[in-house]
């Protein structure tokens, strides 16, 4: 018999309304807490709206588990699988929360926020208080942008990561497990790392903010979408991430110099763990092959996004 997985979500706002979407369409039981009124009652709507983005992006399994609006989880925390707090971005009311979930979550629930920038150490100070609890933290829209950052707090237990890792990629998310917390994450480290340089270019004079943004979207940004910067490296370059770090490295490191960063080269330690991780997805002889697939695959991507820029959305 299979057993029926369930979880609970604090908050229908739109990361609640997206994550109670995802979990349902994948056969889950969900159970969506929010105490006011007004939200509550627009919430099913709310969720509709998510799958019907979800079908249109093609991810649907249409497992149809079943959604239940309460005002107050505290009656189903101890039979959850998994909580995931989708509350105001507030470490006070994070910390309230979380007090109540610690005293009212069974001992083997996993207990997530949503936070995109409070670490689980700030909302839970004490050590003894974190094990089974992380930072689950989505991407915006999570109904279609499907990574999920697991981070974890000093003292959360491995079996909690491999457990939130097993739920989330159950329900249809990419999770990437980080190894500690840092500010930030991933996501908004490389984002912030983007932003910055973009206003420094403004500023600069060098170009104007029309012009960063169509370096992006004409450029990086379509071979970032299908390959990151890693694989898009060594794709530019013959001889994989070796020989584009011997080509670039150097270039690279002098823009990181002139703009006061820190560790701004790539030392040939750190290369070669970069090279072992990248042989252990593809071979450097199978790199040719690959760069002949993201050819085909940018194309069909620009022309996809030339027609949905020109507002044409029946794709």
């Amino acid at each position: 018999m299979v057993v029926e997985r369930t979880v609970v979500i604090l908050g229908a706002g739109s990361i609640g309304l997206s994550f109670a979407a995802v979990f349902s369409d994948a056969g889950f039981a969900v159970t969506l807490a929010e105490p006011d009124a007004a939200r509550r009652e627009a919430a099913l709507s709310g969720i509709a709206a998510q799958h019907q983005a979800i079908a249109l992006a093609g991810l649907a399994r249409g497992h149809g588990g079943q959604v239940t609006l309460v005002p107050d989880a505290a009656p189903v925390l101890a039979a959850a699988d998994m909580v995931i707090e989708a509350g105001p971005e507030r470490l006070d009311v994070k910390q309230s929360i979380f007090a109540g979930l610690l005293a009212g979550c069974g001992a083997d629930t996993v207990i997530a926020t949503a936070s995109s920038a409070i670490t689980m150490s700030r909302i839970l100070p004490d050590p003894a208080d974190q094990g089974r609890c992380l930072v689950a933290h989505p991407v915006n829209p999570p109904a279609v942008l499907r990574l999920i950052e697991l981070v974890p707090a000093t003292a959360t237990l491995p079996a909690t990561m491999a457990r939130a890792s097993e739920l989330f990629n159950a329900a249809g998310f990419a999770a990437v497990t980080l190894g500690h917390e840092i500010e930030g994450f991933v996501l908004n480290r490389l984002q912030g790392a983007v932003l910055r340089e973009a206003y420094r270019l403004v500023a600069e004079g060098v170009t104007d903010s029309a012009g960063v943004d169509a370096v992006m979207r004409l450029g990086l940004g379509p071979r970032w979408a299908l390959s990151g910067p890693f694989e898009t490296a060594e794709l530019n370059i013959p001889g994989g991430i070796r020989a584009h770090a011997s080509r670039m490295g150097p270039a690279y490191r002098r823009m990181g110099d002139a703009r006061g960063e820190v560790a701004a080269d790539w030392p040939d330690d750190l290369v070669a763990r970069v090279d072992i991780e990248r042989r252990r997805i593809i071979s450097v002889g199978d790199l040719p092959e690959r760069a002949l697939w993201r050819a085909r695959a940018v194309a069909r991507l620009v022309a996809l996004r030339d027609r949905l820029a020109g507002g044409v959305d029946d794709v």
